[in-house]
């Protein structure tokens, strides 16, 4: 118990002194999990907005599978993604296997139908709110679209930070296509992973306190925002 405190202690340690190894595991996280969830956004905001306000055949199996998709297996994922990328891959020539884009195209698969399946169902639920005042107004579909993407913009956030949230916290999918390399594609949980193997506790303890933190973060700006957009559509 004793050996579990020093550990603790050192690792707080750690986290105040801002280590540079520290400080370049969090980073390279950051930088992959935002541009994961840039890349989902884009992607998954008009996805999920067209799927909920146009009408075409298959359009209710789409809705199936984007629910489902949000339940993706990390691990299969990331095997599909190597299987892409590998060198008898179609992408293998590029050579983006055991690098952060790699990691970046597995988070974003995870997180895209999360944000499309979210942003399906507030688009959905505003559509009926404001459909006959857009039909009044003569609005295009495009515009219907881009004017409930803007109305429903603090649900929206809301979804986006889940999905930060479930790329920040990924492991199985990174691992497998970044290789946790030191340096190089080595995140906050291949990092915890590898160094509680090792006993190394320090690191994995401060890297743990900061993963943590920054969960618990974001559950907050969610639920602040959350109760933001519910005072608006109250």
């Amino acid at each position: 118990m004793a050996d579990v405190f020093s550990a603790l202690a050192t690792a707080v340690k750690l986290v105040f002194s801002l280590d540079p190894a520290l400080v370049e595991i969090i980073a390279l996280s950051l930088k992959v999990s935002l541009s994961a969830v840039l890349i989902a956004g884009l992607l998954g905001l008009p996805l999920g907005a067209t799927v909920a306000l146009a009408r075409f055949p298959g359009r209710r199996a789409m809705e199936i599978l984007l629910n489902a998709a949000m339940g993706l297996p990390p691990v299969v994922v990331g095997l599909a993604v190597y299987l892409l990328l590998s060198r008898a891959g179609p992408l293998g020539e590029m050579g983006l296997l055991f690098t952060p884009y790699a990691m970046v195209i597995a988070q974003s698969i995870l997180v895209t139908p999360i944000i499309a399946a979210l942003t399906r169902q507030t688009i959905a639920d505003l559509h009926e709110e404001y459909d006959e005042y857009l039909r009044s107004l003569g609005a295009s579909h495009l515009q219907g679209v881009v004017t409930l993407l803007w109305d429903g913009r603090f649900r929206l956030l809301t979804g986006l930070l889940a999905g930060f949230g479930r790329a920040s916290a990924e492991v199985g999918a990174v691992i497998i296509v970044g290789g946790n390399i030191n340096h190089v594609t080595r995140v906050m949980t291949t990092t915890i992973a590898l160094e509680t193997s090792k006993g190394n506790l320090n690191l994995a303890l401060a890297l743990g306190i900061v993963l943590i933190t920054l969960a618990a973060g974001v559950n907050a700006a969610a639920m602040l925002i959350g109760d933001a957009a519910g005072k608006r559509y109250g």
